[in-house]
């Protein structure tokens, strides 16, 4: 979640216990809880990229990664 005052590059990765400065925003949904148009959004840094898409992509979740500061889902 992001904080108004807060700048988008001081968020963590959404990985367990990783606290790396977020680079990525894997923005997703669950077809069977959400409607078509919802998006979640899971922040990854550099390394945690590909392992949080791939859990996603195996579930059919992931819709889009896009750089953090492009996500539409962050904008205040």
């Amino acid at each position: 979640m992001t904080h108004p005052d807060s700048p988008a590059e001081t968020l963590p990765c959404s990985a367990r216990g990783c606290r790396a400065p977020a680079r990525w925003a894997l923005r997703w949904n669950n077809p069977r809880l959400h409607r078509p148009e919802r998006r979640k959004t899971w922040l990854a840094c550099d390394t945690h990229r590909p392992f949080l898409g791939d859990f996603l992509g195996a579930r059919g979740f992931l819709r889009e990664v896009a750089p953090m500061a492009e996500s539409p889902t962050l904008e205040g």
